[in-house]
């Protein structure tokens, strides 16, 4: 939840935008400012304070107590003019919330943390619990020193700067100057503790399969799964979930034990589990739940080492064990997100698809693409480009750069599902990756957008390019789309080496459409240097179109209307406009 907290009249005015822009994450506090705010900072993980930024810095200061728990602090000056990040930055979300209260109320955010204004991922901002020297590490990649990334577990993370080396499988990894080990081990790769100008990252790499007697006491589950962790020298903060058979989904000791970790309770049927290969199954659970495992196996199901095999609790008392574990190391998984960038205008290029830029360690596109968005993308991204005709090279690469454990983006104009790269990408992966689809603004919603409402009713696009697609069923589509009286939109519709497809498919449409029929031809929609017009079937050109522009063809009710083109949503007000409500 998010604190609203105003003093005067202009403030409450902001105040309330925020409060109807996102009424599920705001609650306004009102009364005496001091009393207001105490009630926030206790009471919200966030707190925007329209205010100055000295009073606010009073009013808090008593209340601080720990960076990883006080609540992110914005401030937004009496103007809106500026959305101050106060405290908080990383841990409290306050960074990305002056974004999110700039974005609302058209006010600048500044954000005055280190890393993020050089464009740094933040050691804490990764998505792991991190331990060690923070602030020495910090400090060295921000002043470009020689420092190390020890990936003893591969994992997807964005991109570090040039001066953070990534040793080479047969390169061991230097000792003794600052580094970021990512490791689910207690210590690091040379046994060294984590304050030594060392950080510690730890990613979800762990699962612990669990099995129980009924009643078993949480108390008992925490305490093996402890002991087996702490045996294995492993961190608890790398635990991912706990796993057990369907039949154990409400057993109240694993609920707790769970809820206590801060993990999921997973569950799999019996069914799941008696097909996994465990080494010490067991007639016991077989007889309870009906397969032979289910600590080894609620851990091995998705794969994975096995680091501590089935182990039983121990009592105190001597009474036989309540619960078993096993301890499980996950496969690493990559991460692939593929992105589309819009039509080229930089204000149609969505948020979550700068995150994904952002997010990335590799770049997979073709050139010209990779030129537009260069200046997103943080220090050390590596970049991997090609040329026009070259997409499968480019799927193939960025899935095999995902499956190697890194984070990649692949791009592509557009929405990359639509004529783009997400398809041949996705044909290339398998489930071993995880696969992110990012939407863009279509090349056809941005030229509907500028020749008028074209796209009112039923509509569709078709390629005329037949390098992929055989002329026939290209030219079966359209005369489907013109027998079915539906505003076509055409991509790829003339190069130098196919001049006669437009032709042939606007003879098509021609043969059930009138030839006053509007068309609207758009060219580098968004840009710069776009051009639009709009034209008639009978008196469009084909020698005027070339493969940067989209055609649309509107159906036997679509109309110029003061120079805009319109089709009509069928409703009955336009049949009979004088008696619409």
């Amino acid at each position: 939840m998010i604190g609203l907290i105003s003093a005067t009249a202009a403030g409450a005015v902001a105040a309330q935008r925020l409060a109807s822009a996102w009424p599920e994450r705001t609650r306004v506090y009102e009364g005496p400012v001091r009393d207001a705010v105490g009630r926030a900072f206790g009471e919200c993980e966030q707190v925007v304070c329209f205010l100055a930024t000295g009073a606010v810095v009073r009013l808090i200061a008593p209340l601080l107590a720990d960076k990883g728990t006080d609540p992110g602090v914005v401030c937004v000056d009496e103007g809106g003019r500026f959305a101050v990040s106060l405290v908080g930055g990383h841990a409290g979300g306050a960074n990305a919330l002056a974004v999110e209260v700039g974005e609302v109320l058209g006010a600048e955010p500044v954000v005055t943390t280190a890393t993020d204004a050089v464009g740094v991922p933040g050691l804490d901002t990764l998505g792991m619990p991190v331990e060690g020297d923070v602030a020495r590490v910090s400090r060295a990649l921000l002043d470009g020193e020689d420092m190390e990334l020890d990936l003893e577990i591969a994992w997807p993370l964005p991109a570090l700067p040039p001066n953070v080396r990534r040793p080479g499988p047969d390169a061991p990894a230097e000792r003794g100057g600052p580094a970021i080990v990512v490791t689910d081990r207690v210590l690091d790769a040379g046994g060294r503790p984590t304050g030594d100008g060392r950080v510690l990252l730890r990613p979800p790499s762990l699962v612990v399969g669990v099995g129980a007697s009924r009643g078993a006491p949480a108390d008992e589950v925490l305490g093996l799964i402890e002991n087996a962790l702490r045996d294995a020298g492993l961190s608890p903060r790398s635990l991912a979930e706990l796993a057990t058979v369907d039949a154990k989904a409400d057993e109240p000791g694993l609920v707790e034990a769970a809820a206590r970790l801060g993990v999921p309770l997973v569950t799999h049927s019996a069914e799941e589990l008696a097909a996994v290969e465990v080494p010490n199954p067991s007639d016991a659970p077989l007889a309870a739940v009906g397969t032979p495992s289910v600590a080894e196996a609620a851990a091995l199901v998705a794969g994975g080492e096995l680091l501590v095999p089935k182990r039983k609790s121990e009592r105190a008392d001597g009474r036989p064990a309540m619960a078993t574990c096993a301890v499980v190391r996950r496969p690493a998984r990559g991460r692939l997100a593929v992105v589309g960038l819009g039509p080229g205008a930089r204000d149609l290029l969505t948020p979550r698809a700068k995150a994904e830029l952002r997010r990335a360690s590799v770049l997979v596109g073709l050139d010209q693409y990779v030129d537009q968005i260069r200046d997103l993308l943080r220090p050390g991204t590596r970049i991997l480009e090609s040329g026009l005709g070259a997409e499968e090279e480019r799927a193939r690469t960025a899935v095999a750069e995902a499956r190697r454990g890194q984070a990649v983006a692949l791009i592509g104009s557009g929405d990359a599902g639509v004529y783009a790269m997400a398809s041949p990408a996705l044909a290339e992966a398998s489930d071993d990756i995880d696969v992110i689809g990012v939407p863009g603004v279509t090349a056809a919603l941005a030229a509907a957008a500028i020749l008028g409402a074209p796209l009112g009713h039923d509509h569709v696009s078709i390629s005329l390019s037949d390098l992929h697609t055989p002329w026939e069923v290209i030219e079966r589509r359209v005369r489907a789309a013109a027998e079915a009286d539906i505003v076509v939109t055409f991509y790829n519709p003339r190069s130098r080496g196919r001049d006669w497809q437009l032709p042939k498919a606007l003879a098509i449409l021609a043969g059930h459409r009138e030839p006053t029929t509007p068309v609207g031809v758009v060219r580098n929609a968004s840009r710069p240097d776009g051009s639009h017009r709009l034209t008639t079937l009978a008196a469009l050109d084909p020698a005027t179109v070339d493969m940067m522009t989209v055609v649309t063809v509107g159906n036997t009710a679509t109309r110029e209307i003061a120079g805009r083109m319109v089709t009509p949503r069928g409703y009955r007000w336009q049949e009979n406009p004088e008696g619409a409500e």
